[in-house]
């Protein structure tokens, strides 16, 4: 366990570095991105292809056109990614709320919903000056426990 633990903590560390200096030249990051995702689905393909060819019963099923369908129908289901990966949260969660397109919406549709997030952001604002004097009047409360118990 402590070797997985180390190669995972190398790859986190240069995970962060990679990711901080591609991320001043988003071009070269698109390709860069781009290219690994595309050799890794086709690793994924060309696995899938060899053991399907392999002829090895039940890899053979599995493998064909019809298994690797129903396999991977049944793992996005298992995983919870089928609907997410297709249509994504947005588009549902805008569909549940009957929402228009942005590019359907009117000047007034806009500025109400712009005045709905302002008044979200006012809102957690307030929460949050509110939790900052609860915090400070917990610690003061501390800091007098203390103080009487001569710590």
């Amino acid at each position: 366990m402590k070797i997985i633990s180390g190669v995972y903590h190398i790859f986190d560390k240069l995970e962060d570095y990679v990711r901080g200096r591609l991320s001043l030249h988003p071009f070269v990051y698109t390709f860069i991105g781009g290219t690994g995702i595309v050799l890794f689905w086709r690793g994924i393909w060309h696995t899938a292809d060899i053991l399907e060819q392999s002829g090895v019963g039940w890899l053979g099923v599995i493998f064909s056109p019809m298994g690797s369908l129903i396999l991977g129908v049944c793992v996005m289901l298992a995983t919870g990614l089928f609907v997410s990966m297709f249509i994504g949260d947005s588009i549902i969660m805008s569909g549940l709320r009957k929402d228009k397109k942005t590019i359907d919406k009117t000047m007034d549709e806009l500025e109400l919903e712009k005045g709905d997030v302002q008044k979200t952001l006012t809102l957690i604002t307030d929460m949050k000056r509110e939790i900052e004097v609860l915090e400070n009047e917990i610690h003061a409360r501390h800091t007098k426990k203390k103080e009487g118990l001569n710590i």
